[in-house]
Parts: C-alpha cells; sequence; structure tokens
C-alpha cells in the first residue's frame, strides 16, 4: 500500500466482537495472499496487466516500424543494392534500384495530384517497391491515371540510358535500357495489384480475368515464386473487386462510371506504352553467345 493517505486508527475503533481477518500465507512471489479463491482472481488480474503491457509496447513498436531507418526510402534502397548487387554486381544493382525509384516516383506524383496523401518509395529486395496511400483516387479514371503514371516516367527513366550506352558503348548502360523496358511492360499486366490492372479498371474490368489468367498460364510453364505471389495476391483482388463492383450498389457504379472518350484515351495511351516497350526492348536486346 501506498503511504500517501494513510492515518492511524484510535484505540478501540473496531468492536471487540469483530472477526479476525483470514490468514494469509506467503505467495510463490513472496507477497502475502489470502486463503481461498482470491489467489486466482489475483493471479488472473497480472495476466492481464501484463498482456496490456505488452499490448503498449507492440502498439509502440508497430508506431515507429516506418520510422526504423531499413524501412525508410534511403535504407531500404541501400538493402536492395545489396541484395541484387550479390547477383548482378553493384554498378547494375544501383541503376536498376535508379530504375525502380524513377517509376515508384510515377505513382508518387500522379496521387499527389489526385489529392491523397502518399509515402515516399519503399524497397522490397526481388519484390521491387512499394508505396502507401489510403486510396488511389475517387474514381476508376483517377485509378487508372496513378496507374499509368508509374509505367510512363518508367519508360522515360529506361530510354533515358540509351544514349548513354551509345555514348558510352557500355553494354551496362544497354542492359540497365532493357531492364527498366522489360519491368515497365511487365507491370502492365492487366490484373491487379499491377499497374496494368489499375488501368484496366477504368477501361475494362473485365481483363481482370485474362490478366490472372496470364499469370497462371506462366506460373506453371515458368516456376517462380514472385510470379505465384503476384497470382495468388491477384486471385485475392481480383475476386474482392468483382464482388464488390457487384454488390456495391451506386457507390460501385458511381466508382466504375467512366466517359467513353476517358476509355479511349487510357486505353491508347495504355497500347501505346506497349508498343514503345517492346520497340525498346527488342534495341536494347543484347546476343550473348555461349561458350561451348
Amino acid at each position: 500500500m501506498s503511504e500517501q493517505g494513510t492515518h492511524e486508527l484510535p484505540a478501540g475503533w473496531l468492536p471487540p466482537s469483530a472477526p479476525d481477518p483470514p490468514a494469509e500465507r506467503p505467495s510463490a512471489f513472496g507477497e502475502p495472499r489470502r486463503a481461498g479463491g482470491g489467489r486466482f482472481r489475483r493471479a488472473g488480474s497480472g495476466l492481464l496487466a501484463t498482456l496490456a503491457v505488452i499490448g503498449a509496447k507492440l502498439k509502440a513498436i508497430l508506431v515507429l516500424l516506418p520510422k526504423i531507418k531499413v524501412l525508410t526510402t534511403s535504407g531500404s534502397m541501400l538493402v536492395s543494392v545489396a541484395a541484387y548487387a550479390l547477383i548482378w554486381g553493384w554498378k547494375f544493382a544501383v541503376g536498376f534500384v535508379v530504375l525502380l525509384f524513377i517509376h515508384e516516383m510515377g505513382h508518387v506524383i500522379a496521387l499527389r495530384r489526385e489529392g491523397v496523401e502518399a509515402s515516399a518509395p519503399v524497397f522490397i529486395p526481388f519484390m521491387g517497391a512499394v508505396v502507401w496511400a489510403k486510396s488511389l483516387g475517387g474514381n476508376a479514371l483517377a485509378e487508372a491515371r496513378v496507374g499509368l503514371a508509374g509505367p510512363i516516367l518508367g519508360t522515360i527513366g529506361a530510354a533515358a540510358c540509351v544514349p548513354i550506352a551509345a555514348a558510352t558503348g557500355s553494354d551496362l548502360w544497354t542492359a540497365l535500357a532493357f531492364t527498366g523496358f522489360f519491368l515497365n511492360l511487365f507491370n502492365l499486366l492487366p490484373v491487379t495489384p499491377l499497374d496494368g490492372g489499375r488501368a484496366m479498371a477504368a477501361m475494362a474490368p473485365w481483363m481482370w480475368f485474362v490478366g490472372l489468367g496470364a499469370f497462371v498460364v506462366l506460373a506453371i510453364s515458368f516456376p517462380n515464386p514472385i510470379i505465384v505471389i503476384i497470382a495468388l495476391v491477384g486471385a485475392f483482388d481480383v475476386y474482392g473487386r468483382w464482388t464488390r463492383r457487384r454488390r456495391g450498389g451506386d457507390s460501385q457504379a458511381a466508382y466504375y462510371d467512366v466517359r467513353a472518350r476517358d476509355r479511349v484515351l487510357v486505353g491508347l495511351v495504355y497500347l501505346a506504352l506497349i508498343a514503345v516497350l517492346v520497340v525498346g526492348m527488342d534495341a536494347t536486346h543484347l546476343q550473348r553467345s555461349i561458350p561451348s
């Protein structure tokens, strides 16, 4: 008991006939404990208090987690460079991460233009990078603009490697250009959570199933953990989106209500990007001969 607020009682305050309090016996923790079922209540309250403390600590850790240096943009970039350098060498790893950064900044810029707060990119080795945002805009057209902004800026970044390669004669820059073109073309596959799936939200949502089917074929033909993960995430996302779209009522109808002119514009940008990226990959493809 705390000493604050205690005082002595006058002698004779208790009546002579008052029963003695129950006997106390020491607990396993060295504190007095009353006989009977009270120990279970005491133990239970102690467990709850311990769990409450642990929960508060975990909550504090979760709040601070985004601020840990390894998860900041610069820190996660360094981790990704180190991971990719183990396979491709540090020069290519740096260029590849910079191309990823340019792509993701396209999304960040587009989100902020839509009035949506967006985080800086966070890099995940061998999975790419992500940008955190509360929404992708107010409607499917805004979502398409956000989705296409990444490949647009990413294509410009990859194309910038071409004149550098021509001026220096370095295969490194040519390889970076090819990889950047491929990266952005891959992201245009029409299934969420890839950028092509975002474009389909405004153009033709049924194409999500075409893209999902393509990923299933890829996963079977070329077994790869990343492709399998994207296929699984895409399956859950497509199912959820399609279900919400059919059962969402007026709010979902308004979200996907895009004018025909805007659908055509999104489609033209989407197809133009694919054409540019295919041509870019063909122009920067390096022939490699295998020694016999």
